[in-house]
């Protein structure tokens, strides 16, 4: 009696009405929302290397799950280990220096005494407008006016202005 009420409400794995899929995306909500909420603030905060990969699995598993191409309960289980395993890594990289540089790399420097560095500008990617943005948001007019230009883990672009500038 009990698994065909849970059945009529949220259909079985491959079989989901519309209402059902509804069922579905209210409880993925639910488990979502709590599940940031008891990970902590910081968990998708920084968007480091860590943070987007496991916010593309989650959203990718949560999606399977409302749409019925994965069990529900199957699938709210995996997201919350791997929630769980991104709470355990973003805390060891938080306590140890090589848990953060594996799991978000180091920061790069872009410009150096208004300096360029053409080889990391190229490699990464950064174009010009990148770098006029990153000067304009801090008041910065000329990049001989920086001490430092830096591309930090989460891929914003910090600017250290010159003594005096």
């Amino acid at each position: 009696m009990k698994m065909n009420l849970l059945q009529d409400v949220f259909g079985a794995q491959g079989h989901v009405t519309t209402l059902q899929e509804c069922a579905r995306a209210a409880i993925v909500f639910c488990w979502g929302l709590f599940l940031v909420r008891v990970a902590g603030r910081r968990i998708f905060g920084r968007w480091a290397a860590l943070d987007i990969v496991v916010a593309i699995i989650v959203g990718s598993n949560l999606s399977r799950a409302i749409t019925g191409s994965a069990p529900l309960m199957g699938t709210l289980i995996a997201t919350g280990f791997m929630i769980a395993a991104h709470w355990v890594l973003a805390h060891l990289a938080s306590r140890y220096r090589v848990w953060a540089f594996i799991s978000e790399g180091s920061p790069i420097t872009l410009f150096s005494e208004g300096k360029p560095s053409k080889k990391a500008l190229l490699r990464y990617g950064v174009s010009e407008n990148d770098i006029n943005e990153a000067l304009s948001q801090n008041g910065v007019e000329n990049v001989k006016d920086l001490h430092k230009l830096t591309l930090e883990p989460s891929g914003k672009i910090s600017v250290s202005k010159r003594n005096g500038s």
